[in-house]
């Protein structure tokens, strides 16, 4: 008989972490907006993308920092045209 295992979050499998596209499409010095939750939103600039473009450095509009996004966080980020 088979027996039911569950995992602690220290066993749980770790899965690959996929950016969509507009986060493949960010480019240092990009001007972007930031959606953080639902009616929250606020502008930024790029200020580093690694290399796979699963994380993304954004220095805030407003004096509110630098931040560190990564997009398993479930942040959208857009582009701005210009």
């Amino acid at each position: 008989m088979a027996r039911y295992r569950t995992y602690s979050a220290d066993e749980m499998p770790v899965r690959k972490a996929e950016p969509d596209a507009l986060w493949k499409s960010l480019r240092q010095g990009d001007r972007v907006r930031v959606r953080l939750t639902q009616g929250y939103e606020t502008g930024g600039l790029v200020d580093a993308v690694t290399r796979d473009h699963t994380s993304v450095w954004v220095d805030l509009d407003g004096g509110r920092g630098r931040t560190l996004l990564h997009c398993s966080d479930g942040v959208v980020i857009v582009p701005q045209s210009t």
